[in-house]
């Protein structure tokens, strides 16, 4: 008999519809489908606020937002902290770091969009979303992911390609090579 008290969360996979969620951000309550319209989206989890690697990720989504605006691509972060911490957060890193964050960072507080999306793994942590990347295209499809443990940080040029992929293969029927 298991005995593991950790609840388990669903396994999504390639093809699925992405959860539709309402949450509070940094720009307000928003409903996750209606935001994101007919465009693409990268949505990613960080474990914590005020942190060194999620703030460079952060500094990187932010300062590459252009290339991901030129591939109709919508970026929203994700992690279990308050809004009032995101806000400081985001304040923080354009003060010190001369970049402007113009994307919403969800407060998960209740952990209702992590659990959708399954972004908590207990053997790494029970309050804090693991690094994760989910890709969904303008039918609100699952098309990639990507998970990363709380120690390493993300590579915004993969992202950047996975995108430039996916859209390449869906615009032209071709299977794209590696790099």
């Amino acid at each position: 008999m298991d005995t593991d008290p950790t609840p388990t969360a669903p396994i999504l996979r390639l093809g699925d519809t992405a959860p539709d969620f309402e949450a509070n951000t940094t720009h307000g309550p928003l409903r996750f489908h209606d935001w994101k319209g007919d465009s693409w989206c990268v949505l990613f989890s960080h474990p914590a606020d005020f942190t060194p690697v999620c703030t460079t990720e952060f500094v990187g989504f932010a300062s590459r937002a252009d290339e991901f605006a030129k591939r109709d691509v919508k970026l929203i972060g994700n992690s279990i902290d308050s809004v009032y911490s995101h806000i400081a957060w985001v304040r923080n890193i354009e003060q010190t770091q001369k970049v402007s964050v113009g994307f919403p960072v969800i407060a998960d507080l209740d952990q209702k969009v992590a659990g959708a999306y399954g972004m908590v793994h207990a053997p790494m942590a029970v309050t804090a979303t693991v690094r994760t990347v989910f890709f969904i295209d303008p039918r609100n499809v699952l098309r990639a992911m990507i998970y990363y443990p709380l120690t390493t940080g993300r590579n915004i040029d993969e992202i950047l390609r996975v995108i430039d992929a996916l859209q390449t293969s869906d615009e032209n029927g071709v299977a794209t090579p590696a790099g």
